[in-house]
């Protein structure tokens, strides 16, 4: 039987994909990436904002139309399936398998569970509660088909903003143990990846559930020792979390990437308390300062979001002063997702769609500028770049900087008369930077 696997959303979401894919070839199944060849098809949604759960929607569509014709199974797992588990049989009925967020390990009995069910028609679904933690014993099909691959080490949150459904999908927090991660990360480096992504839902608060106390720093030196990751890369470290110990680490762990993505969403306390976040301007002022004082050279990510119901013009406003003058390295914005069943969707000084767009392409327009200023200040530098490949058409290397992640942030255009291998990290002059991309030559 080959089974297609469609993965959307995060990079989370991409883990219990590749978990997923690890147990169906243990067990025999045949893997396949081409949509004609596929027999079922298993499609991992996300329904984390409007734009995803359409995505989420029109790809299961899609794929409802292949089962018409030919496909013997589709299956729907992930947070759409969750979020929705009562609509979609009803909704979509070529679906004939719905399997919770806690639950995509039992990928095999509900794939056994349909081969075995009467003439092939009876639906099934599983949902186990939404704090337990799904285990998965085989070792990941890695897809990244690149060198760097992310390690999920937790599941759920516990923070409860108001405009996010996550803890309502996903569950409370809940870390994977310190030993499984090793275990884990020391088979992605035998499969070649050199750079580790840690993600979760939130990766500063690892650790507390399972050990009392936080303990990414403890993670992540032991995450150090394995023999062949190179670079380890924190994403999603909310700043009232981030700590001495973490700020140190980042000073000392050679392996550490000296880049943090830090989700702020606002900068305005009124703004920051309707969103239900734990932290304040000031603070995160302070956390900013902490950081560049101790690590001079690293690299500040973080998100926003527009349009937020209650923000004014001069909340707006005062944003754009807040990144003129914190000079964060990479912004991403997002327009605010009015979400069924949260908090937020229901405060009644709605921001329109419209207004939230402008603003969004005001705050990444002087994001540019602010960019562009601190690309250049890196030309004649030579710093460190992995190579990710080579494209012929412009006889030219692409790779990436400790200061960007993949998929989100720029990259590095690498000019060489010799050839490099993808993997390799390599130390390139930069002579010429734009607002997101650089480009230089190789340094012998």
């Amino acid at each position: 039987m080959n089974i297609l696997m469609v993965s959307l959303g995060c990079d989370k979401n991409l883990c219990d994909s590749e978990a997923m894919l690890g147990l169906l070839r243990d067990n025999k199944y045949n893997i396949t990436n081409e949509e004609s060849e596929a027999d079922v098809v298993i499609v991992n949604t996300c329904s984390f904002i409007h734009d995803a759960m359409e995505e989420s929607v029109n790809t299961v569509l899609e794929m409802a139309e292949l089962k018409k014709e030919r496909l013997k199974y589709l299956i729907v797992t992930g947070c759409l399936a969750q979020r929705f588990k009562d609509e979609i049989f009803d909704e979509i009925p070529e679906v004939d398998a719905c399997i919770g967020t806690t639950s995509f390990d039992k990928i095999i009995h509900v794939i056994e569970a349909l081969e075995n069910s009467d003439n092939n028609k009876s639906k099934v679904s599983v949902y186990d509660e939404l704090d337990r933690l799904a285990t998965v014993d085989s070792n990941r099909v890695i897809t990244s088909g690149t060198f760097m691959g992310y390690l999920k080490i937790a599941e759920g949150c516990n923070k409860y903003c108001t405009y996010c459904v996550i803890p309502h999908i996903r569950g409370r927090y809940r870390s994977v143990p310190m030993e499984k991660l090793v275990k884990e990360a020391t088979y992605m480096a035998s499969q070649g990846i050199k750079e580790l992504i840690l993600v979760a839902q939130e990766t500063t608060c690892y650790g507390i559930d399972l050990y009392g106390k936080k303990s990414l720093p403890k993670l992540v030196s032991e995450l150090a020792k394995i023999e062949g990751i190179e670079w380890i890369r924190l994403m999603y470290c909310y700043p009232e979390e981030i700590d001495e110990e973490l700020i140190d680490l980042f000073a000392s762990e050679k392996k550490l990437c000296k880049y943090i993505d830090m989700p702020l969403q606002h900068s305005e306390d009124n703004i920051l308390h309707r969103m239900g976040r734990k932290t304040d301007k000031e603070s995160i002022k302070n956390v900013i300062s902490k950081l560049r004082s101790k690590v001079p050279d690293i690299a500040i990510r973080t998100s926003l979001i527009t349009g937020f119901p209650g923000e004014t013009v001069e909340d707006h406003e005062r944003l754009l002063e807040f990144i003129d003058e914190m000079e964060l390295d990479r912004i991403g914005v997002f327009t605010y997702s009015r979400e069924e069943g949260t908090p937020a969707a229901e405060f009644a000084d709605q921001v329109s769609v419209d207004l939230a767009n402008v603003w969004r392409d005001e705050i990444m327009e002087l994001q540019q500028e602010v960019s562009y200023d601190k690309n250049q200040e890196l030309i004649g530098k030579i710093m460190d770049v992995i190579v990710e490949g080579y494209s012929p058409d412009d006889d030219i290397y692409v790779g990436r900087t400790y200061r960007d992640a993949p998929n989100v942030d720029g990259l590095v255009f690498i000019n060489c008369d010799y050839e490099l291998m993808s993997g390799t990290i390599v130390k390139v002059k930069i002579d010429e930077a734009g607002p997101y991309d650089l480009i230089g030559g190789v340094v012998d």
